[in-house]
């Protein structure tokens, strides 16, 4: 006996046997991977702290994965080309992202981007949050804040802070102390926390508002004086050091996450088991210890969890960047 099948039920078949092997051939792939080097992709220079965070965690995570994981600096326009990167890679966990905050404000503050950071790109997990903080030359006679706002008011405009690029949470950062303050500085922005240090190392700029892991060294060898930290409690690296709200500058709470994305489209896979190893990581004894060191507090949590702090943090900064009128083309 002949049993004959409508076309309309031969083509159903035809798809889901189609979306069967399709399944199994991307679980096989995410079950076999790595089978190569990752690539970790900084979109700052060396030396500055996404940099430092980026190489604490690959070094671990080459172990846990039995393949190299490879920190490449990819830097420019506020932190933006190195997420465009990633963004346009190949969704195979084999490119990957060690994103900020600035990220999310760059969203507000440039006109055109190439890329959608909650829709190009897959987050992992979130390893650290480090507190900025408001530094001066230890030579300067800025000892404290109010006497920073005081001197700064006398002389609009002749002060300087540099920034990580137009767009940071540096930038920001310091629009907001402008306003808050009700002080006109000068903004120079540059491409990581590196040079610019280097620069507030020569007196080339007045103060700089940049996270606590590249200035910190300084601070502690005299050579950079620390006036406040940007926010709502005090960092447990500098505990001596006020918040810029028992400064007088009521309800600034400011700071800035570091984590690793993906692009979109990444298996998922391959995102749960690069999370699963990054939060071992990141929650393990010897890496906390390190954050320590470096004014870091670790957190590791869910892609979900970092998804949402994105959003939250991309609503909120587009208030602030309004408030500010920080706009970039």
């Amino acid at each position: 006996m002949t049993t004959f099948q409508s076309p309309k039920r031969h083509t159903l078949r035809h798809l889901a046997g189609a979306a069967l092997l399709c399944a199994l051939a991307t679980t096989a792939a995410a079950q076999a991977w790595p089978t190569k080097s990752v690539s970790l992709v900084v979109p700052f220079p060396a030396g500055g702290t996404t940099d430092v965070l980026a190489r604490a965690l690959g070094q671990e995570l080459a172990k846990s994965l039995g393949q190299p994981v490879i920190v490449e600096n990819k830097p420019g326009a506020g932190a933006t080309l190195g997420a465009d990167f990633v963004a346009k890679a190949k969704p195979d966990g084999y490119t990957l992202l060690m994103g900020a905050v600035h990220h999310t404000i760059a969203t507000s503050v440039y006109r055109k981007l190439a890329y959608d950071f909650q829709k190009d790109l897959a987050p992992v997990t979130t390893v650290a949050m480090v507190p900025n903080v408001l530094v001066v030359q230890a030579e300067s006679s800025s000892r404290t804040v109010p006497e920073l706002i005081a001197q700064a008011k006398r002389a609009p405009g002749k002060f300087t802070f540099g920034s990580n690029g137009n767009g940071t949470g540096q930038h920001l950062i310091g629009a907001q102390f402008e306003a808050m303050a009700g002080v006109q500085l000068l903004h120079v922005p540059y491409k990581g926390s590196g040079p610019m240090t280097t620069d507030l190392l020569g007196g080339q700029i007045s103060m700089s508002f940049d996270t606590i892991t590249p200035v910190l060294p300084h601070i502690k060898g005299g050579k950079l004086r620390a006036l406040a930290v940007t926010t709502a409690k005090r960092s447990a690296a500098l505990p001596d050091v006020p918040t810029l709200d028992e400064a007088g500058l009521k309800g600034f709470d400011l700071g800035t996450w570091f984590g690793v994305l993906a692009p979109a489209g990444t298996p998922k896979e391959v995102v749960t088991r690069l999370n699963t190893e990054m939060v071992k990581i990141i929650q393990s004894p010897d890496f906390r210890k390190k954050m320590d060191d470096i004014g870091a507090d670790p957190i590791g949590d869910t892609p979900e969890q970092m998804a949402r702090q994105i959003k939250d943090d991309t609503e909120r900064f587009a208030r602030l960047v309004k408030e500010a009128k920080v706009v970039l083309e």
